[in-house]
Protein backbone atom coordinates (compact mmCIF):
# COMPACT_ATOMS: atom_id res chain seq x y z
CA UNK A 1 0.00 0.00 0.00
CA UNK A 2 1.49 3.39 -1.04
CA UNK A 3 1.30 6.45 1.20
CA UNK A 4 0.57 9.84 -0.51
CA UNK A 5 2.44 12.65 1.27
CA UNK A 6 1.48 15.42 -1.19
CA UNK A 7 -1.26 17.04 0.92
CA UNK A 8 1.20 17.42 3.78
CA UNK A 9 3.82 19.27 1.77
CA UNK A 10 3.72 23.09 1.36
CA UNK A 11 4.49 23.48 -2.36
CA UNK A 12 4.44 27.32 -2.21
CA UNK A 13 7.42 27.54 0.12
CA UNK A 14 11.05 27.83 -1.14
CA UNK A 15 12.28 24.46 -2.25
CA UNK A 16 15.73 24.77 -0.73
CA UNK A 17 14.66 25.04 2.91
CA UNK A 18 10.99 24.45 3.69
CA UNK A 19 10.13 21.40 1.60
CA UNK A 20 12.68 19.03 3.15
CA UNK A 21 11.65 20.04 6.65
CA UNK A 22 7.91 19.59 5.89
CA UNK A 23 8.54 16.24 4.29
CA UNK A 24 10.51 15.11 7.33
CA UNK A 25 7.68 16.13 9.64
CA UNK A 26 5.16 14.32 7.45
CA UNK A 27 7.20 11.18 7.49
CA UNK A 28 7.59 11.45 11.25
CA UNK A 29 3.84 11.85 11.71
CA UNK A 30 2.89 9.07 9.30
CA UNK A 31 5.31 6.29 10.26
CA UNK A 32 3.71 5.58 13.66
CA UNK A 33 0.30 5.36 11.96
CA UNK A 34 1.68 2.84 9.49
CA UNK A 35 3.21 0.79 12.30
CA UNK A 36 -0.09 0.90 14.20
CA UNK A 37 -2.06 -0.35 11.20
CA UNK A 38 0.49 -3.09 10.57
CA UNK A 39 0.35 -4.14 14.22
CA UNK A 40 -3.44 -4.19 14.10
CA UNK A 41 -3.41 -6.37 10.98
CA UNK A 42 -0.92 -8.75 12.60
CA UNK A 43 -2.98 -8.90 15.78
CA UNK A 44 -6.18 -9.58 13.81
CA UNK A 45 -4.47 -12.37 11.83
CA UNK A 46 -3.14 -13.90 15.05
CA UNK A 47 -6.60 -13.68 16.63
CA UNK A 48 -8.16 -15.45 13.63
CA UNK A 49 -5.55 -18.21 13.80
CA UNK A 50 -6.29 -18.73 17.48
CA UNK A 51 -10.02 -18.77 16.71
CA UNK A 52 -9.58 -21.45 14.05
CA UNK A 53 -7.19 -23.31 16.35
CA UNK A 54 -9.82 -23.33 19.08
CA UNK A 55 -12.19 -25.34 16.91
CA UNK A 56 -9.40 -27.57 15.59
CA UNK A 57 -8.42 -28.56 19.12
CA UNK A 58 -12.09 -28.99 20.10
CA UNK A 59 -12.64 -31.37 17.16
CA UNK A 60 -9.42 -33.23 17.97
CA UNK A 61 -10.49 -33.56 21.61
CA UNK A 62 -13.84 -34.97 20.50
CA UNK A 63 -12.21 -37.51 18.13
CA UNK A 64 -9.74 -38.67 20.79
CA UNK A 65 -12.45 -39.15 23.38
CA UNK A 66 -14.70 -40.83 20.81
CA UNK A 67 -11.97 -43.36 20.09
CA UNK A 68 -11.76 -44.25 23.79
CA UNK A 69 -15.35 -45.59 23.84
CA UNK A 70 -15.22 -47.48 20.53
CA UNK A 71 -14.74 -50.85 22.30
CA UNK A 72 -17.81 -50.40 24.56
CA UNK A 73 -20.52 -51.72 22.18
CA UNK A 74 -18.05 -54.29 20.82
CA UNK A 75 -17.50 -56.06 24.15
CA UNK A 76 -20.35 -58.56 23.56
CA UNK A 77 -18.69 -59.51 20.26
CA UNK A 78 -15.40 -60.17 22.03
CA UNK A 79 -17.28 -62.28 24.56
CA UNK A 80 -18.94 -64.31 21.78
CA UNK A 81 -15.73 -64.78 19.80
CA UNK A 82 -13.22 -65.38 22.58
CA UNK A 83 -15.46 -66.56 25.44
CA UNK A 84 -14.44 -63.74 27.78
CA UNK A 85 -16.24 -63.40 31.11
CA UNK A 86 -17.82 -60.17 32.32
CA UNK A 87 -14.90 -59.76 34.70
CA UNK A 88 -12.39 -60.12 31.83
CA UNK A 89 -14.20 -57.36 29.96
CA UNK A 90 -14.08 -55.06 32.98
CA UNK A 91 -10.35 -55.80 33.31
CA UNK A 92 -9.90 -54.66 29.69
CA UNK A 93 -11.92 -51.56 30.49
CA UNK A 94 -10.03 -50.90 33.73
CA UNK A 95 -6.73 -51.22 31.85
CA UNK A 96 -7.73 -48.05 30.01
CA UNK A 97 -8.26 -46.18 33.28
CA UNK A 98 -4.94 -47.47 34.63
CA UNK A 99 -3.21 -46.03 31.57
CA UNK A 100 -5.02 -42.72 32.06
CA UNK A 101 -4.05 -42.45 35.72
CA UNK A 102 -0.39 -43.28 35.04
CA UNK A 103 -0.28 -40.75 32.23
CA UNK A 104 -1.96 -38.02 34.27
CA UNK A 105 0.49 -38.49 37.13
CA UNK A 106 3.57 -38.51 34.90
CA UNK A 107 2.72 -36.26 31.94
CA UNK A 108 -0.75 -34.75 32.13
CA UNK A 109 0.52 -31.51 33.66
CA UNK A 110 3.80 -30.87 31.85
CA UNK A 111 2.23 -28.94 28.95
CA UNK A 112 2.29 -25.92 31.30
CA UNK A 113 6.02 -25.59 30.63
CA UNK A 114 6.80 -27.82 27.61
CA UNK A 115 3.95 -26.51 25.45
CA UNK A 116 0.51 -27.79 24.58
CA UNK A 117 1.45 -29.24 21.18
CA UNK A 118 4.54 -30.94 22.58
CA UNK A 119 2.21 -33.14 24.65
CA UNK A 120 -0.90 -33.29 22.46
CA UNK A 121 0.81 -34.55 19.29
CA UNK A 122 2.62 -37.54 20.90
CA UNK A 123 -0.59 -38.37 22.77
CA UNK A 124 -2.52 -38.59 19.49
CA UNK A 125 0.26 -40.83 18.20
CA UNK A 126 -0.37 -43.20 21.12
CA UNK A 127 -4.06 -43.33 20.20
CA UNK A 128 -3.13 -44.40 16.67
CA UNK A 129 -0.79 -47.10 18.04
CA UNK A 130 -3.65 -48.34 20.21
CA UNK A 131 -5.95 -48.61 17.19
CA UNK A 132 -3.32 -50.63 15.35
CA UNK A 133 -3.07 -53.01 18.30
CA UNK A 134 -6.83 -53.53 18.30
CA UNK A 135 -6.65 -54.30 14.60
CA UNK A 136 -3.84 -56.81 15.07
CA UNK A 137 -5.54 -59.32 17.40
CA UNK A 138 -8.56 -60.11 19.59
CA UNK A 139 -6.52 -61.99 22.21
CA UNK A 140 -7.04 -60.77 25.78
CA UNK A 141 -3.39 -59.67 26.41
CA UNK A 142 -3.42 -57.58 23.22
CA UNK A 143 -6.74 -55.98 24.12
CA UNK A 144 -5.43 -55.09 27.57
CA UNK A 145 -2.25 -53.60 26.08
CA UNK A 146 -4.25 -51.65 23.50
CA UNK A 147 -6.43 -50.18 26.23
CA UNK A 148 -3.44 -49.26 28.40
CA UNK A 149 -1.88 -47.42 25.45
CA UNK A 150 -5.25 -45.80 24.75
CA UNK A 151 -5.39 -44.64 28.37
CA UNK A 152 -1.84 -43.28 28.27
CA UNK A 153 -2.82 -41.12 25.32
CA UNK A 154 -6.10 -39.92 26.82
CA UNK A 155 -4.40 -39.03 30.11
CA UNK A 156 -2.11 -36.69 28.22
CA UNK A 157 -4.91 -35.35 26.03
CA UNK A 158 -7.63 -34.68 28.63
CA UNK A 159 -5.93 -32.00 30.72
CA UNK A 160 -3.74 -30.67 27.89
CA UNK A 161 -6.58 -30.19 25.40
CA UNK A 162 -8.75 -28.55 28.07
CA UNK A 163 -5.98 -26.10 29.00
CA UNK A 164 -5.16 -25.54 25.30
CA UNK A 165 -8.78 -24.67 24.57
CA UNK A 166 -8.78 -22.16 27.42
CA UNK A 167 -5.59 -20.56 26.08
CA UNK A 168 -6.91 -20.34 22.50
CA UNK A 169 -10.26 -18.96 23.68
CA UNK A 170 -8.50 -16.27 25.72
CA UNK A 171 -6.19 -15.29 22.81
CA UNK A 172 -9.07 -15.20 20.35
CA UNK A 173 -11.47 -13.30 22.62
CA UNK A 174 -9.46 -11.37 25.22
CA UNK A 175 -11.58 -10.27 28.16
CA UNK A 176 -14.58 -12.35 27.06
CA UNK A 177 -16.50 -14.67 29.36
CA UNK A 178 -15.14 -18.20 29.69
CA UNK A 179 -18.60 -19.62 29.00
CA UNK A 180 -17.80 -20.66 25.43
CA UNK A 181 -14.66 -22.45 26.59
CA UNK A 182 -16.53 -24.31 29.33
CA UNK A 183 -19.33 -25.42 27.00
CA UNK A 184 -17.05 -26.54 24.17
CA UNK A 185 -14.42 -28.26 26.31
CA UNK A 186 -16.87 -30.29 28.34
CA UNK A 187 -19.05 -31.06 25.30
CA UNK A 188 -16.02 -32.28 23.33
CA UNK A 189 -14.91 -34.40 26.26
CA UNK A 190 -18.23 -35.91 27.31
CA UNK A 191 -19.96 -35.65 23.94
CA UNK A 192 -17.03 -37.39 22.27
CA UNK A 193 -17.44 -40.38 24.57
CA UNK A 194 -21.05 -40.75 23.43
CA UNK A 195 -20.30 -40.22 19.74
CA UNK A 196 -17.61 -42.90 19.77
CA UNK A 197 -19.88 -45.54 21.25
CA UNK A 198 -22.76 -44.76 18.87
CA UNK A 199 -20.52 -44.71 15.80
CA UNK A 200 -18.87 -47.99 16.77
CA UNK A 201 -22.24 -49.61 17.45
CA UNK A 202 -23.64 -48.61 14.06
CA UNK A 203 -20.50 -49.69 12.19
CA UNK A 204 -20.37 -52.98 14.07
CA UNK A 205 -24.03 -53.64 13.28
CA UNK A 206 -23.83 -53.05 9.54
CA UNK A 207 -20.16 -53.33 8.47
CA UNK A 208 -18.80 -56.64 7.23
CA UNK A 209 -15.87 -56.50 9.68
CA UNK A 210 -17.42 -55.30 12.97
CA UNK A 211 -14.25 -55.72 15.04
CA UNK A 212 -12.03 -53.79 12.66
CA UNK A 213 -14.04 -51.15 10.75
CA UNK A 214 -14.68 -48.87 13.78
CA UNK A 215 -10.96 -48.78 14.60
CA UNK A 216 -10.00 -48.03 10.99
CA UNK A 217 -12.44 -45.12 10.79
CA UNK A 218 -11.25 -43.57 14.06
CA UNK A 219 -7.57 -44.15 13.19
CA UNK A 220 -8.03 -42.13 9.98
CA UNK A 221 -9.70 -39.32 11.92
CA UNK A 222 -6.83 -39.35 14.44
CA UNK A 223 -4.27 -39.00 11.64
CA UNK A 224 -6.17 -36.01 10.26
CA UNK A 225 -6.24 -34.55 13.77
CA UNK A 226 -2.47 -34.84 14.09
CA UNK A 227 -2.00 -32.80 10.91
CA UNK A 228 -4.53 -30.18 11.98
CA UNK A 229 -3.03 -29.73 15.46
CA UNK A 230 0.47 -29.42 13.99
CA UNK A 231 -0.77 -26.34 12.08
CA UNK A 232 -2.40 -24.77 15.16
CA UNK A 233 -0.51 -21.97 16.96
CA UNK A 234 1.21 -22.79 20.24
CA UNK A 235 0.08 -20.86 23.32
CA UNK A 236 2.79 -21.73 25.85
CA UNK A 237 6.39 -20.52 25.79
CA UNK A 238 8.73 -23.42 26.51
CA UNK A 239 10.41 -23.12 29.93
CA UNK A 240 13.19 -24.90 31.76
CA UNK A 241 11.41 -26.30 34.82
CA UNK A 242 12.54 -29.09 37.12
CA UNK A 243 10.28 -32.07 36.49
CA UNK A 244 7.95 -33.31 39.20
CA UNK A 245 5.04 -35.77 39.08
CA UNK A 246 1.47 -34.53 39.28
CA UNK A 247 0.47 -33.08 42.63
CA UNK A 248 -3.07 -33.66 43.91
CA UNK A 249 -4.40 -30.53 45.59
CA UNK A 250 -6.54 -30.95 48.70
CA UNK A 251 -8.07 -27.56 47.87
CA UNK A 252 -9.99 -29.25 45.06
CA UNK A 253 -11.54 -31.92 47.29
CA UNK A 254 -15.20 -31.14 46.56
CA UNK A 255 -14.54 -30.79 42.83
CA UNK A 256 -12.60 -34.05 42.88
CA UNK A 257 -15.37 -35.92 44.68
CA UNK A 258 -17.90 -34.57 42.20
CA UNK A 259 -15.75 -35.65 39.26
CA UNK A 260 -15.25 -39.09 40.83
CA UNK A 261 -19.00 -39.62 41.22
CA UNK A 262 -19.71 -38.38 37.68
CA UNK A 263 -17.17 -40.68 36.08
CA UNK A 264 -18.36 -43.60 38.21
CA UNK A 265 -21.68 -43.31 36.36
CA UNK A 266 -19.91 -42.97 33.02
CA UNK A 267 -17.72 -45.98 33.78
CA UNK A 268 -20.66 -48.25 34.51
CA UNK A 269 -22.36 -47.37 31.24
CA UNK A 270 -19.24 -47.77 29.10
CA UNK A 271 -18.02 -51.02 30.65
CA UNK A 272 -20.80 -53.26 31.94
CA UNK A 273 -24.05 -51.73 30.65
CA UNK A 274 -23.72 -53.30 27.15
CA UNK A 275 -23.59 -56.69 28.87
CA UNK A 276 -26.58 -55.78 31.07
CA UNK A 277 -28.59 -54.69 28.02
CA UNK A 278 -27.76 -57.86 26.09
CA UNK A 279 -28.13 -60.21 29.08
CA UNK A 280 -30.54 -59.08 31.79
CA UNK A 281 -32.62 -56.90 29.44
CA UNK A 282 -32.45 -59.26 26.42
CA UNK A 283 -31.50 -56.69 23.74
CA UNK A 284 -28.41 -57.98 21.91
CA UNK A 285 -28.31 -55.29 19.17
CA UNK A 286 -24.88 -53.65 18.91
CA UNK A 287 -26.45 -50.44 17.66
CA UNK A 288 -28.70 -50.41 20.70
CA UNK A 289 -25.72 -50.95 23.00
CA UNK A 290 -23.99 -47.98 21.41
CA UNK A 291 -27.18 -45.93 21.59
CA UNK A 292 -27.48 -46.50 25.34
CA UNK A 293 -23.97 -45.15 25.88
CA UNK A 294 -24.63 -42.27 23.48
CA UNK A 295 -27.83 -41.25 25.31
CA UNK A 296 -25.98 -41.18 28.63
CA UNK A 297 -23.14 -39.04 27.30
CA UNK A 298 -25.34 -37.07 24.91
CA UNK A 299 -27.60 -36.14 27.81
CA UNK A 300 -24.54 -35.09 29.76
CA UNK A 301 -23.23 -32.88 26.96
CA UNK A 302 -26.66 -31.29 26.33
CA UNK A 303 -27.18 -30.59 30.02
CA UNK A 304 -23.76 -28.96 30.22
CA UNK A 305 -24.75 -26.59 27.43
CA UNK A 306 -28.15 -25.75 28.91
CA UNK A 307 -26.72 -25.04 32.37
CA UNK A 308 -23.71 -23.05 31.19
CA UNK A 309 -25.05 -19.76 32.55
CA UNK A 310 -25.72 -21.11 36.03
CA UNK A 311 -23.34 -20.51 38.95
CA UNK A 312 -21.15 -23.45 39.96
CA UNK A 313 -23.07 -24.14 43.22
CA UNK A 314 -26.35 -24.34 41.30
CA UNK A 315 -24.79 -26.65 38.70
CA UNK A 316 -23.51 -28.87 41.47
CA UNK A 317 -26.97 -29.07 43.07
CA UNK A 318 -28.61 -29.97 39.75
CA UNK A 319 -25.95 -32.59 39.09
CA UNK A 320 -26.29 -34.20 42.51
CA UNK A 321 -30.07 -34.45 42.27
CA UNK A 322 -30.17 -35.80 38.72
CA UNK A 323 -27.47 -38.39 39.41
CA UNK A 324 -29.36 -39.66 42.45
CA UNK A 325 -32.70 -39.92 40.65
CA UNK A 326 -31.16 -41.44 37.53
CA UNK A 327 -29.23 -44.23 39.23
CA UNK A 328 -32.33 -45.23 41.24
CA UNK A 329 -34.32 -45.49 38.00
CA UNK A 330 -31.56 -47.59 36.43
CA UNK A 331 -31.75 -50.08 39.29
CA UNK A 332 -35.56 -50.11 39.10
CA UNK A 333 -35.37 -50.77 35.37
CA UNK A 334 -32.99 -53.69 35.86
CA UNK A 335 -35.11 -55.13 38.66
CA UNK A 336 -38.27 -54.96 36.52
CA UNK A 337 -36.41 -56.00 33.32
CA UNK A 338 -37.82 -52.82 31.82
CA UNK A 339 -35.57 -51.43 29.13
CA UNK A 340 -37.40 -48.05 28.72
CA UNK A 341 -37.07 -47.35 32.45
CA UNK A 342 -33.42 -48.38 32.37
CA UNK A 343 -32.82 -46.03 29.42
CA UNK A 344 -34.60 -43.08 31.03
CA UNK A 345 -32.65 -43.63 34.22
CA UNK A 346 -29.40 -43.72 32.29
CA UNK A 347 -30.25 -40.48 30.49
CA UNK A 348 -31.09 -38.68 33.76
CA UNK A 349 -27.98 -40.06 35.48
CA UNK A 350 -25.94 -38.89 32.48
CA UNK A 351 -27.44 -35.42 32.74
CA UNK A 352 -26.51 -35.26 36.41
CA UNK A 353 -22.99 -36.59 35.84
CA UNK A 354 -22.39 -34.14 32.99
CA UNK A 355 -23.50 -31.10 34.99
CA UNK A 356 -21.57 -32.29 38.02
CA UNK A 357 -18.39 -32.69 35.99
CA UNK A 358 -18.86 -29.29 34.37
CA UNK A 359 -19.21 -27.73 37.81
CA UNK A 360 -15.99 -29.44 38.88
CA UNK A 361 -14.06 -28.13 35.88
CA UNK A 362 -15.46 -24.63 36.35
CA UNK A 363 -14.45 -24.61 40.02
CA UNK A 364 -10.90 -25.78 39.30
CA UNK A 365 -10.35 -23.35 36.41
CA UNK A 366 -11.44 -20.46 38.63
CA UNK A 367 -9.24 -21.52 41.55
CA UNK A 368 -6.08 -22.37 39.59
CA UNK A 369 -3.43 -19.81 38.71
CA UNK A 370 -2.97 -19.49 34.90
CA UNK A 371 0.53 -20.98 35.00
CA UNK A 372 -0.78 -23.96 37.00
CA UNK A 373 -4.02 -24.55 35.09
CA UNK A 374 -2.82 -27.64 33.23
CA UNK A 375 -1.53 -29.18 36.45
CA UNK A 376 -4.76 -28.45 38.33
CA UNK A 377 -6.89 -29.95 35.56
CA UNK A 378 -4.62 -32.99 35.41
CA UNK A 379 -5.24 -33.52 39.12
CA UNK A 380 -9.00 -33.30 38.58
CA UNK A 381 -8.91 -35.77 35.70
CA UNK A 382 -6.73 -38.09 37.79
CA UNK A 383 -9.46 -38.33 40.43
CA UNK A 384 -12.19 -38.56 37.78
CA UNK A 385 -10.56 -41.53 36.07
CA UNK A 386 -10.18 -43.31 39.37
CA UNK A 387 -13.96 -43.01 39.48
CA UNK A 388 -14.12 -44.41 35.97
CA UNK A 389 -12.12 -47.54 36.83
CA UNK A 390 -12.58 -48.57 40.46
CA UNK A 391 -16.40 -48.88 40.56
CA UNK A 392 -16.55 -50.63 37.18
CA UNK A 393 -13.84 -53.10 38.11
CA UNK A 394 -15.57 -53.77 41.43
CA UNK A 395 -18.90 -54.33 39.68
CA UNK A 396 -17.32 -56.69 37.17
CA UNK A 397 -15.74 -58.72 39.96
CA UNK A 398 -18.91 -58.76 42.05
CA UNK A 399 -21.04 -60.03 39.16
CA UNK A 400 -19.02 -63.26 39.24
CA UNK A 401 -20.64 -64.09 42.57
CA UNK A 402 -23.89 -62.11 42.73
CA UNK A 403 -26.75 -61.21 40.41
CA UNK A 404 -26.23 -58.10 38.29
CA UNK A 405 -29.27 -56.37 39.76
CA UNK A 406 -28.00 -56.96 43.30
CA UNK A 407 -24.58 -55.55 42.41
CA UNK A 408 -26.10 -52.47 40.79
CA UNK A 409 -28.22 -51.91 43.91
CA UNK A 410 -25.04 -51.87 46.00
CA UNK A 411 -23.44 -49.48 43.53
CA UNK A 412 -26.44 -47.15 43.76
CA UNK A 413 -26.31 -47.15 47.56
CA UNK A 414 -22.58 -46.31 47.64
CA UNK A 415 -23.00 -43.62 44.98
CA UNK A 416 -25.85 -42.00 46.94
CA UNK A 417 -23.61 -41.82 50.03
CA UNK A 418 -20.85 -40.21 47.96
CA UNK A 419 -23.28 -37.67 46.52
CA UNK A 420 -24.49 -36.86 50.03
CA UNK A 421 -20.88 -36.27 51.08
CA UNK A 422 -20.36 -33.84 48.19
CA UNK A 423 -23.52 -31.97 49.16
CA UNK A 424 -22.44 -31.67 52.80
CA UNK A 425 -18.88 -30.50 52.00
CA UNK A 426 -20.06 -28.03 49.36
CA UNK A 427 -22.70 -26.45 51.58
CA UNK A 428 -21.84 -22.85 52.59
CA UNK A 429 -20.48 -22.55 56.11
CA UNK A 430 -22.42 -20.35 58.52
CA UNK A 431 -20.42 -18.12 60.82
Amino acid sequence: MSLDLTPLIDTTAPTSTTAPVTTTVAMTMTAPNTRTRTANRTQATSSRRHGVGFWVVAATFLVAMAYSTVPSPLFPLYVAREGFSTFAITVVFAAFAVGVVISLVLAGHVSDWLGRKAILLPALGLEIVSALLFLSSTALPVLILARVVNGLGVGMIAATATAYLHDLHTRHRPGASSQRFEIVSTAANIGGLGVGALLAGVLAQYASSPLSTPYVVLAVLLVVSVIAVALTPETVTRQQVRYHPQRISAGHLVAGMGAFSAFAVFGVFTSVSPGFVAGELHHPSRTLAGLVVFIVFGGAALAQTLTSGLPVPVQRTVGLGAQAIGVLLVVAGMDAAGFPLFLVGGAIAGVGAGVQFKAAIGAVVRMAAPEKRGEALAGLFFIAYLGLSLPSLSIGLATRYFAATTVMTWFAAILLMLLAGVAVLAAPRRS
